[in-house]
């Protein structure tokens, strides 16, 4: 069984609106520093969001004002609200999760050891 589990992807019009889910399987994403990833084909996989335990968030430039990260009050799912979608934000959008011995939120994907499957978001022009 898998600790994370994306859903909420899909195909959009430009501008268009997708709320993302990551469900948080076996235990609280309390203890956990929380993030947002994406990838497409031959590039780096890019942090978009992440959230500390303490509530703290940091976003990726190129979606700051347009999307938020944020989760429910057992901590229980991870969600990404992403309005005004545009095509350079179609990828792979992963959920992840880091043990919080360290409690900072961070966009660096190799600071996290827990990744969900994945989710397909496609915004059209």
């Amino acid at each position: 069984q898998e600790l994370l589990a994306e859903s909420g992807g899909g195909s959009v019009q430009s501008g268009g609106s997708l709320r993302l889910s990551c469900a948080v399987s076996g235990s609280s994403s309390s203890r956990y520093v929380m993030g947002w990833f994406r990838q497409v084909p031959g590039k780096e996989r890019e942090g978009v969001a992440s959230v500390a335990t303490y509530g703290r968030k940091v976003y990726a430039e190129s979606v700051k004002g347009r999307f938020t990260i944020s989760q429910d009050n057992a901590m229980n799912t991870l969600a990404l609200q992403m309005n005004s979608l545009k095509p350079e934000d179609t990828a792979w959008y992963y959920c992840a999760a880091r043990r919080a011995e360290y409690d900072a939120a961070t966009l660096n994907p190799q600071d996290y050891a827990y990744w969900g499957q994945g989710t397909q978001v496609t915004v059209s022009s």
